[in-house]
């Protein structure tokens, strides 16, 4: 009896486990990190120009009374390419977007950008990440509604997308 208890153990263990594996498929956690920075001021960056022709990024900009986005990106990430549609219509409708490049070079942001369109007021390059690091985004893209006293208001992680865009309006003030 012991011995057939013996030969059968192993296969309840690979059963238990294959359980627990599924229900952990089926409830999974949510893994977004959140900025703790959403209701605090924009922490002190200075991101120098990325682009020749255009001013790079830096904490003052977005002290100037007008709310503004603050769009981070990188021109290897392929869900960046899926957003510019998306940025180039908020911009349009007159949203300003100032975007922050990490770990990029100007080089490979200007074909990006030749390819795909540039929304940006102004693209700071954040070659060490310590920009992005500071206000707490986890990766790319990310895009930070910024009210015009440099107050972090809300943070949207990944591709802006149509559904968004009513939402980023109203709380830039401006009317969809």
């Amino acid at each position: 009896m012991t011995r057939k208890l013996i030969l059968w153990l192993p296969f309840a263990l690979i059963a238990l486990l294959f359980l627990a594996f599924f229900a952990g498929l089926m409830r999974p956690d949510d893994h977004v990190i959140a900025s703790q920075m959403v209701g605090k001021p924009l922490p002190e960056f200075v991101a120098g120009p990325a682009m020749p022709g255009q001013p790079g990024a830096a904490t003052a900009d977005f002290s100037d009374g007008k709310p503004r986005l603050l769009n981070v990106f990188a021109s290897w990430c392929v869900p960046c390419v899926q957003e510019i549609p998306m940025l180039l219509r908020l911009r349009a409708k007159g949203a300003e977007i100032d975007g922050i490049a990490i770990h990029d070079s100007s080089a490979e942001l200007e074909k990006f950008l030749a390819a795909n369109g540039n929304p940006y007021t102004r693209i700071g390059l954040d070659e060490g990440g310590k920009a992005q690091m500071a206000f707490g985004s986890a990766g790319v893209p990310e895009t930070f509604v910024v009210d015009g006293t440099g107050k972090i208001l809300y943070q949207h992680i990944g591709v802006v997308t149509e559904e968004d865009m009513p939402k980023l309006l109203a709380m830039l003030g401006v009317k969809p």
